[in-house]
């Protein structure tokens, strides 16, 4: 019986150490959108022109909880007259609980693996803005959340390097 209680109270100890994460909540931090050319964009031919911007960012708001923000900003002009159709902006948050993990770890995880889940939900609010503003569906491709922050590591190494 004592050996059952110390083997639980280890077990409990184990369970400290191991990765924990869960997603708290998702959630529409900012968002925005712009048809500054209306309605005169409705009446020449439509050729749209798409500029897309993204960023993601984190921030620890707790203890193992972190904030996870992916900004999306797309900029459509049409090719006729280079005049912009409309500008649409979001940023999608959610609230993570991680623990557990070494620091890289944590940070691949806040870098990619979070802004991936987040990702579908920002591009369908995206649509969504787009649809209400009268524009044609606007179909964002996915998003390589791993290559783009394994560029990033590329890049900070490099400028760590050329600082020495």
């Amino acid at each position: 019986m004592a050996e059952d209680n110390n083997q639980a109270a280890q077990g409990g100890n184990d369970t400290q150490n191991q990765l924990q994460f869960s997603m708290q909540r998702i959630y529409v931090k900012d968002v925005s959108f712009e048809s500054p050319n209306s309605p005169s964009v409705f009446q020449n031919a439509f050729k749209p022109k798409v500029g897309l911007d993204l960023n993601t960012t984190s921030e620890q708001v707790g203890e193992n909880l972190y904030e996870v923000v992916v900004k999306v900003t797309a900029q459509v002009t049409n090719n006729e007259d280079d005049a912009t159709a409309f500008l649409a902006e979001v940023e999608q948050a959610g609230l993570f609980h991680i623990a557990g993990l070494s620091a890289d770890q944590l940070d691949h995880t806040l870098g990619a693996f979070c802004p991936n889940m987040l990702f579908p939900y920002a591009r369908e609010c995206i649509d969504n803005l787009v649809n209400r503003g009268s524009f044609p569906p606007l179909m964002l491709s996915p998003v390589n959340f791993e290559a783009m922050y394994a560029q990033k590591k590329k890049r900070e190494s490099e400028a760590a390097e050329n600082v020495q």
